[in-house]
């Protein structure tokens, strides 16, 4: 299936991205006849430039990183869509939503057609799913008693579990976790918003274990 046309991806007005393919069509069947035509309009790294969707999804397979990413959703919380992209940024293995199915993709920015994502209807099933895969739980939260992520080791293999603007984690989340962690503050604020608190524990990850070789 061809890749939909246009800009869909960056919410601007001007066509951004690249133009038709100048000269022959490479053979290699990985790149898509419609975006080689009309040009790449997506918000994708120049590696993936006129792949299909697929063969970027197949190719980030095999450059996901061990830790996984779940957010609760218990009350339509708007920043899951940033969470995701920023969990496609760095090669989340997957994203879970814990709790409602329903999502606001807007702040994806359409990345969630690379990036897997997964529904557990509770805590529970999520938790039930870690022990099965092998997967630490690091919960992040400000509360007390939690260790400061500057100064602990994250688990290589992993799911790090957000919870909603606001209440933070569930009770649930807090009880079961392996390792509870929060981020330093020093203003006024009580919490970080959590679509931001998300990108700065998955850049911890990233910092202690990801091969920096290879990024783009």
């Amino acid at each position: 299936m061809a890749e939909e046309p246009g800009p869909t991806e960056w919410e601007f007005g001007e066509p951004v991205g690249v133009g038709p393919w100048e000269g022959d069509w490479p053979a290699d069947d990985r790149y898509d006849a419609a975006l080689l035509s009309d040009g790449d309009r997506r918000n994708v790294v120049d590696a993936y430039r006129y792949w299909r969707r697929d063969a970027v999804v197949a190719d980030l397979d095999t450059r996901r990183h061990d830790f996984h990413v779940a957010i609760e959703n218990f009350q339509h919380d708007h920043n899951i869509g940033t969470v995701v992209r920023t969990a496609n940024a760095f090669a989340a293995r997957a994203v879970h939503i814990v709790g409602r199915r329903r999502w606001n993709r807007r702040g994806a920015m359409v990345t969630d057609r690379y990036q897997h994502v997964r529904h557990h209807p509770d805590m529970a099933a999520l938790l039930e799913f870690a022990t099965g895969s092998g997967l630490a739980v690091v919960a992040v939260d400000n509360t007390p008693g939690a260790s400061r992520l500057e100064t602990v080791s994250l688990p290589r293999r992993c799911v790090l579990v957000f919870g909603q603007e606001g209440p933070g984690l569930s009770e649930d989340a807090r009880k079961q976790a392996t390792q509870v962690v929060s981020i330093a503050q020093f203003g006024s604020t009580r919490s970080i918003n959590a679509g931001v608190a998300a990108g700065i524990v998955m850049h911890a990850w990233v910092r202690e274990h990801a091969d920096l070789d290879v990024a783009w």
